[in-house]
């Protein structure tokens, strides 16, 4: 409502919206969540105002589905197909979006994100498997990558841009 009319942007996303997908997944992952009324209450009692229509919005951009429980009720979760959650494109867009900036140690690279998406911006980086990453470390908007060796830094410098 006036806390959604007030969003800083960058590129359609925003700080209100990575930290409200964030607060979501939590949500989802601890809760049977069955309807989009739901999860609009449940984003309510966390102190996040939403409308039906930005729960709708959220729920179709994070890809969530109904899954049947042991019940034979429905809730919302995740996809089980990641080809699908993380294609290309998708990676691209969640790096366009979420990074803000990218530098470098001599041997480590840092990418500061939006608020919130540290873990997300460092599950895509994973998943892309490039040989020059031994891996990374999420915080809550900056990622660690270390490099293979210290002359791939400037590789993954220009692949992250």
């Amino acid at each position: 409502m006036a806390a959604e009319a007030n969003e800083k942007s960058i590129d359609g996303v925003t700080d209100v919206k990575v930290t409200r997908h964030v607060k979501i997944k939590e949500i989802i992952d601890n809760n049977n969540i069955e309807t989009q009324k739901d999860l609009a209450a449940a984003l309510r009692k966390e102190g996040i105002n939403v409308t039906q229509t930005t729960v709708s919005r959220d729920i179709k951009e994070m890809m969530l589905v109904k899954e049947p429980d042991a019940e034979g009720n429905y809730h919302y979760a995740y996809t089980k197909d990641h080809s699908a959650m993380l294609a290309f494109g998708r990676l691209e867009k969640i790096f366009r979006n979420s990074i803000v900036s990218v530098m470098a140690s001599e041997s480590l690279v840092i990418v500061h994100t939006l608020p919130g998406a540290g873990q997300v911006v460092a599950y895509a980086i994973d998943y892309m498997k490039w040989p020059e990453i031994l891996g990374t470390i999420a915080g809550y908007d900056t990622v660690f990558v270390a490099p293979d060796k210290k002359g791939n830094v400037p590789i993954l410098i220009e692949r992250l841009k």
